[in-house]
């Protein structure tokens, strides 16, 4: 007994559907003409003497008929389908090219914040450097001020514990009375008197140092010790008082 061997399936691709299912409603209208041509005349017939058999061929022409405007109704489906399906797949292109592009532009978003974050880190920086300048200008200014109106009263005020006087006591109070002459034998023996600029700024840094504040204390003694060195020479006793506020 033979066997019948089944032409294997292949998978068609969409446009390939599309063209099959053309040819095939160009060949169902063709048919359907032809059908229709042939059941004209069996039709007129039948009022008049009907042939024998011309009822079951008007039978079966219409039965031929329906089926092909079946198969064309279903050719229309398929054809709005594929139709629709390219519609679809035209708008999930672009809403691909649409997410590429906000994936884009949250990209260049991203690095436009992190170059705005190092700038205004910078401005930060920046801004707190000019705080701590302007900081110390203005003591820098209050010392420039005190020492231009430095009063007797302020000079013997009461002065912290750690003052210039205990660091640093004069001559006078250590030996007896000088005698004549005594300035000059002072001075060769190191005789010294605290000016008063210099306890006008001990008593400052003391202040700004109980406070806690010792990021503007030690700025100020250091730049008042270079102006001293420079007016005055590293030997100077001044700088040497400087220093040991420092």
């Amino acid at each position: 007994m033979a066997t019948m061997v089944l032409p294997r399936e292949e998978k068609l691709s969409q446009d390939e559907i599309v063209l099959g299912t053309k040819a095939v409603i160009q060949g169902l209208e063709t048919l359907r003409g032809e059908h229709r041509a042939l059941l004209a005349p069996l039709v007129a017939h039948e009022a008049g003497e009907a042939e024998p058999g011309s009822q079951e061929r008007c039978v079966l022409l219409r039965r031929s008929l329906e089926a092909i405007e079946l198969g064309l109704g279903e050719a229309q489906v398929i054809l709005a389908l594929s139709s629709h399906l390219g519609a679809v797949e035209s708008e999930k292109q672009k809403l691909r090219a649409q997410v590429r592009r906000l994936v884009q532009e949250n990209q260049w978003l991203r690095e436009e914040l992190a170059g705005t974050q190092q700038k205004l880190q910078r401005s930060e920086q920046a801004v707190a450097q000019l705080e701590e300048e302007k900081q110390h200008l203005l003591f820098m200014s209050q010392i420039r001020k005190l020492d231009e109106d430095t009063s007797p009263s302020e000079e013997k005020g009461d002065v912290p514990k750690d003052s210039l006087d205990d660091l640093f006591p004069n001559e006078e109070e250590q030996s007896p009375a000088p005698s004549p002459g005594g300035g000059d034998v002072a001075a060769q023996h190191g005789g010294y008197e605290i000016p008063a600029r210099l306890r006008t700024l001990h008593n400052l840094v003391i202040q700004y140092a109980s406070q806690g504040r010792y990021e503007v204390a030690v700025p100020l003694c250091k730049q008042a010790l270079e102006d001293l060195e420079k007016t005055s020479g590293h030997d100077h006793p001044d700088v040497a008082t400087m220093l040991n506020i420092l």
